[in-house]
């Protein structure tokens, strides 16, 4: 028999959709029977506790699991001495032509092997779920070739048996131009498209596919190739868009029904309506512009007004985004792109399960879906996106554990 536990004498922030703003409920309770949520509501109208195990929550704030939409985390080695050279007045292209960049990490990885790609991720993942991030994206795109980046996938779900958390992998095979492809960018987009694709798709390593669609990594007319291909294979698609320069990345990525598109900080107002119309998320990823010392913000105003639901995910990768805090990166998307706490809050739960497609399962403390639930010791809800390093994390249930 499925066990029966409910979370009394609790204020919730439930995210619902059918709710005002974070959907607060001041004196609520949460049941579930199993791994799934029965109740989420006021206290008054709860089932009666005879059959539950009655966890008292003292007034505490309950908050659905958090969920970090756009990562990188499987990798191995460390591109800690190319920050340094940056900081020393090293370009980008400098660290490139010395063997930097992107390919130091794909030699890393290919010189991997899995238990080792495993052993280097696992520090990253126990600090998201000390955070109370309870689902989590993996994306590859540091093998390049057919054979290494199902290993990386494979890592990747591997990842998500040992520990306790919801795993969706991307395949990011058109991250970037493996060194023994170059000079030949539509030979590299044949390979994942006709062998990189459908090899991640035959062994269900992939819950999707993305790409870099920039004018350091792939064109619009490559990036359609990818998407039609990963159509074709039953996988819906994501996108790196307009982060560095405005290739129409947002419009391309809605045109395609994406299920979001990320970074965005060069879209413009013909992408911004193409995603509202598609559904699309915009996903924040304010750790890479902090990093890089980005100066040109997302058009957050604008994405706001036209009604497009953002995301923010911490974009964690070894060279632009070194960043293993959720929580830090709410604090960054309010502090560095404006947007308020209580978009922060919706876009690493509900918006950010949307993002990855599990908004029926994910996001929100509704019947029905997975209990995924934190709860925290703070006073309100701001202080999770207002709070720097200090983590307030009380109780992590995942899936009703």
């Amino acid at each position: 028999m499925a066990s029966k536990r409910i979370w009394t004498n609790a204020r919730l922030a439930t995210m619902a959709p059918g709710l005002p703003g974070l959907g607060i409920i001041e004196n609520g309770a949460v049941a579930a029977e199993g791994d799934r949520i029965t109740f989420s509501g006021a206290a008054q109208y709860a089932p009666p506790t005879d059959d539950f195990e009655v966890i008292d929550c003292d007034g505490r704030w309950i908050l659905p699991g958090l969920v970090d939409c756009h990562t990188h985390l499987v990798w191995a080695g460390s591109r800690a001495r190319e920050f340094e050279l940056r900081l020393a007045g090293a370009s980008y292209e400098e660290i490139a032509r010395a063997g930097g960049g992107i390919r130091s990490t794909v030699s890393a990885v290919r010189a991997a092997d899995e238990a080792q790609l495993i052993a280097e991720s696992l520090p990253r993942l126990d600090a998201l779920i000390a955070e109370g991030v309870t689902t989590l994206e993996i994306k590859s795109g540091y093998g390049l070739s057919v054979e290494h980046e199902l290993k990386q996938l494979r890592a990747a779900r591997t990842l998500g048996k040992v520990r306790p958390i919801d795993i969706q992998t991307t395949l990011l095979a058109a991250h970037a131009l493996p060194p023994e492809y170059e000079g030949r960018a539509d030979a590299y987009i044949d390979l994942v498209c006709k062998e990189i694709i459908p090899a991640a798709a035959r062994d269900g390593l992939a819950d999707a596919v993305d790409a870099f669609c920039e004018n350091i990594g792939f064109s619009p007319e490559q990036t359609d190739r990818v998407f039609n291909a990963a159509r074709q294979h039953g996988l819906p698609v994501k996108l790196h868009a307009d982060q560095l320069s405005n290739l129409h990345g947002g419009a391309l990525a809605a045109r395609h029904n994406a299920l979001s598109a990320d970074h965005l900080e060069y879209l413009d107002d013909a992408g911004i309506a193409a995603m509202a119309a598609s559904g699309s998320v915009a996903v924040m990823l304010p750790g890479a512009y902090y990093f890089l010392r980005d100066t040109h913000a997302p058009p957050i105003e604008k994405l706001r007004q036209a009604g497009v639901p953002l995301a923010i995910s911490t974009d964690c990768n070894p060279g632009t985004s070194p960043l293993t805090s959720l929580l830090l990166a709410m604090n960054m998307g309010a502090t560095l792109f404006r947007m308020t706490v209580e978009e922060c809050l919706l876009g690493a739960t509900r918006h950010a399960a949307r993002a990855l497609g599990l908004e029926s399962n994910s996001g929100t403390l509704e019947p029905g879906k997975l209990c995924n639930l934190n709860i925290w010791d703070i006073e309100r809800p701001a202080e999770l996106v207002n709070n720097m390093g200090l983590n307030r994390l009380h109780t992590r249930i995942w899936r009703g554990q």
